[in-house]
């Protein structure tokens, strides 16, 4: 089984109608969404926002921060606490003020409970389902699976059928005032919205390019909105002060980690070798990475690592190196390391087992197993994960669970005859009233089955 690079696993790709703005009115377009993920980009944007999703009242740790690969600068909320950013928008922001900015208002969205409601409640679950399910299609499509890669088109046209929300001007004013009062409240200056909807500029501007409209498209600017949110920054405690030097750094390893991801050879003309900047090292390193360059991707690593020793995602780094290049062995220390210093980064755990399984040595299931068990908690919608999970009780030869654990990987592909038909399976091999056999009674009725 080969799983993708790291940044952003390609989750699915899925063709959804999106409700244009411009008439006539219910015009729609097709485009194709490729969900992408990547823990450390979600943990860097998580823990920025956390001011933000305190003031609102909102559980941090509850709020989904999805990738969406897509040139538009771009921005949206749907499915409860779901918040999709598109690449373009995070390229195309110019410090972490403007990203908090975008993800407060966007926060005002979720808290004024502006999202759809009556029949559309059915594509907001849906979504979440599909933000879940995340991992387990990359791992059917990496592995040549065909049933995975058909659950994605599946998916794709179960959306089509359906628009995604879009709010009106008083609903993004609405939104703009509450993102300001969460900012107030946490002491975060407002001058990133301010600046970033002045670069979209007047609903009018000649030189506003198609990129540049996504945001604009959903979220209709006015004048008044820009300019009321200029006024309170002049009103603000916080005036113009500057987010932490911290977050800028941070935010640009995004930028650089995603340049890197798009266009690897772009991204080595971008950070010169001789930059000596963090940032311009581990563009490069990711770079080289992308390019399955393992001598020259190394050393670079091993000297972030050297430099930021308690950054876990640099160990999960390495150890994607490793793996991707065939060096399973490798791979395990530096992901066991990640854990210990990010024990709940669950797609790390599921790395780590997949390298312990790449191993093909029995006496590793149990370590993969203890691994995918806490990741399933958090990722209990993952194909890929079920997948593991079944390859490490099949080394220790216990048939029963095997069949459970293919049950929930066919679930997560969304096969219900598969799944159905071994969480059958699964009831007859496993004792009564276990919690393998409990849920595969839950399995086999969510999937159709008597």
């Amino acid at each position: 089984m080969r799983k993708p690079s790291r940044l952003v696993s390609v989750i699915a790709m899925v063709a959804v109608m999106v409700l244009s703005w411009s008439p006539p009115a219910g015009a729609q377009r097709r485009q194709e969404m490729q969900f992408l993920s990547d823990a450390e980009t979600e943990h860097i944007i998580r823990d920025m926002a956390r001011p933000i999703f305190q003031a609102a009242g909102i559980d941090p740790d509850a709020v989904n921060i999805v990738l969406v690969n897509d040139n538009t600068m771009n921005a949206f909320v749907a499915g409860g606490q779901n918040i999709f950013l598109h690449t373009g928008l995070l390229l195309g922001l110019e410090d972490a003020g403007q990203l908090i900015g975008v993800i407060a208002h966007e926060t005002g969205h979720i808290a004024g409970g502006h999202l759809v409601r009556g029949s559309e409640a059915m594509e907001n679950a849906f979504l979440s389902s599909l933000i879940g399910m995340g991992i387990g299609i990359v791992g059917g499509i990496a592995a040549g699976n065909a049933g995975a890669g058909a659950a994605g088109v599946m998916l794709g046209q179960h959306l089509a059928e359906r628009n995604f929300l879009s709010f009106s001007r008083s609903q993004e004013s609405s939104a703009d005032q509450a993102g300001l009062s969460y900012m107030e409240q946490s002491g975060i200056s407002a001058e990133g919205l301010v600046t970033f909807l002045e670069k979209l500029g007047a609903a009018d501007d000649p030189l506003l390019v198609d990129r540049d409209a996504g945001y604009r498209r959903t979220h209709p600017l006015t004048r008044e909105r820009i300019e009321t949110v200029r006024n309170f920054v002049e009103r603000s405690r916080a005036g113009k002060k500057p987010v932490p030097a911290q977050w800028n750094e941070e935010f640009h390893r995004i930028q650089a980690k995603l340049y890197a991801y798009l266009d690897p050879n772009g991204a080595l003309r971008r950070y010169k070798a001789d930059d000596p900047s963090f940032v311009a090292r581990y563009g490069r390193a990711y770079a080289y990475f992308r390019r399955g360059e393992v001598r020259q991707a190394l050393p670079l690593v091993d000297g972030l690592i050297a430099q930021e020793p308690k950054n876990a995602f640099l160990y999960e780094m390495k150890g994607d190196l490793m793996l991707q290049n065939g060096r399973a062995v490798d791979a395990a220390a530096p992901y066991r390391k990640a854990i210990e210093l990010e024990p709940d980064a669950g797609s790390i755990r599921v790395s780590l087992a997949h390298s312990l399984m790449e191993q093909n040595d029995s006496r590793l299931a149990d370590e993969a197993l203890r691994n995918l068990q806490v990741a399933s908690k958090t990722q209990a919608q993952s194909a890929f994960l079920w997948r593991l999970m079944a390859q490490a009780w099949s080394m220790k030869g216990n048939a029963g669970m095997v069949a459970y654990a293919t049950a929930e990987e066919a679930f997560a592909r969304g096969d219900k005859p598969m799944a159905r038909f071994q969480a059958e399976r699964a009831e007859k091999l496993l004792p009564a009233g276990s919690p393998g056999w409990l849920r595969a009674q839950d399995i086999r009725g969510q999937a159709g089955g008597k």
